[in-house]
């Protein structure tokens, strides 16, 4: 009697488990890659990852309030580190205010910004001005091409 509790009650996580997984909400893509790479990683040798298709995982730390045309995202253990995914300004990927403060998953192309003065402003626009995470903002960011959250 108690196996058969025990497989009805277990039968029922895995259900419950499965029906929170599909009410994650898909922007864009979505994520396909399985593993996510740490932001400290991202921090500590950004260039190694310049170019590349990398996934993060985290805590929505910031969303642009004015089109929602990018998201910041910390790590769930230092929100201060963040990393920006910047959508294209065609609509295609809208990432609503309520994100913020949630878990959430990114992946996109990790580019360096060049030296223009615009595009470097527009990525430090979420972090304030004199921190880690500004300073890294203004260099290097993600060409975002979805994530999901709940």
């Amino acid at each position: 009697m108690r196996r058969m509790i025990g497989s009805v009650v277990l039968a029922a996580m895995v259900v419950v488990g499965a029906r929170l997984e599909a009410a994650d909400t898909k922007y864009g893509a979505g994520v396909t890659l399985a593993t996510a790479t740490p932001i400290k990683e991202l921090y500590d040798s950004p260039d190694k990852f310049v170019g590349k298709t990398v996934r993060v995982d985290g805590v929505v730390t910031a969303v642009c309030t004015g089109m929602g045309c990018w998201l910041a995202i910390g790590a769930a253990d230092n929100p201060d580190q963040a990393v920006r995914f910047q959508a294209d300004h065609d609509g295609t990927i809208v990432f609503p205010i309520t994100m913020t403060g949630k878990p959430a998953s990114a992946e996109g192309v990790f580019v360096k910004i060049e030296a223009d003065g615009h595009a470097k402003e527009a990525a430090s626009e979420h972090a304030q001005s004199q921190s880690k995470a500004a300073e890294f903002g203004s260099r290097y960011q993600f060409q975002v091409t979805g994530a999901v959250a709940p």
